[in-house]
């Protein structure tokens, strides 16, 4: 697989997303449509660990957590950057998200939850913030970004620093 063929994979689910506003309703139905059981999912699953295990994802490594920006912002995208960070039983930096954030969640050992959430989609509206967090195992996260925002808090101690 390249990476090509992971960006026309995300295309086609960024396409359906377009516009639409980045709320409850909108996490809803990505877990609806494209959940953990869904073909799609599972597609995306298969591409980032093949991109991991071929060492194109998750290339860069700081305070235990593994990450990387695949793709800047496009218009093929949608608008969206993409990133995926491989977690496990961490919390990353403190940060927010000017635009929103959409994450993906993709548990890889154990019974990993992102931020309490387990495998599916996790929708972050505009001005929200949090440290992301992998408990009860390892996750890969995949992020989109709208325009690439993203607002890391300075400062800020990660589990690696305590």
């Amino acid at each position: 697989m390249s990476q090509n063929t992971f960006r026309q994979n995300l295309a086609r689910v960024t396409a359906e997303i377009g516009q639409r506003p980045l709320d409850a309703a909108l996490d809803q139905w990505l877990n609806a449509e494209h959940g953990a059981g869904s073909a799609s999912y599972q597609a995306l699953r298969a591409d980032c660990l093949r991109g991991v295990a071929e060492g194109w994802l998750c290339e860069r490594e700081g305070g235990g957590i593994r990450y990387g920006r695949i793709f800047k912002p496009a218009e093929d995208l949608h608008g969206f950057s993409v990133d995926v960070v491989d977690m496990q039983d961490i919390a990353g930096p403190h940060h927010s998200h000017p635009l929103g954030e959409i994450d993906l969640i993709l548990p890889i050992e154990g019974e990993a939850l992102f931020d309490g959430r387990p495998a599916g989609w996790l929708v972050c509206p505009p001005g929200s913030a949090h440290r992301p967090t992998v408990s009860q195992g390892r996750a890969l996260v995949l992020y989109l970004l709208p325009e690439g925002r993203i607002d890391f808090t300075r400062n800020t101690p990660t589990k690696a620093d305590a």
